[in-house]
């Protein structure tokens, strides 16, 4: 049965001179073969990349709706005590909030 090689890969080859040595003393001839393509692995890189940009996403997102309901918390608090009018105990009076007209 015949082995082809995938295209663009060069079948390993060693000198001859080195395989006839071989052949003749017995020794074992060992074929090492570099499979990993050259460059930067980019799936490697881009995992990390993904995971801190979902991080800073969904920090900047926590701080928007903290702020959102400190923001609505802030207004109920106005309102409430805008109806709620002045406060008094033991002849000391607070108010909570001023009125429109002053």
């Amino acid at each position: 049965m015949s082995q082809h090689t995938p295209p663009g890969q060069m079948a390993p080859h060693i000198p001859a001179d080195l395989y006839q040595r071989a052949q003749a003393t017995g020794q074992p001839v060992v074929f090492v073969v570099n499979d990993t393509p050259p460059g930067i692995p980019w799936r490697r890189i881009a995992l990390p990349f993904a995971i801190a940009g979902a991080v800073a996403a969904g920090g900047w997102g926590l701080v928007a709706a903290i702020c959102f309901l400190l923001d609505a918390a802030a207004h109920t608090f106005t309102v409430i005590a805008a109806a709620a009018g002045p406060i008094g105990a033991g002849g000391i009076t607070l108010r909570l909030a001023r009125s429109k007209s002053t």
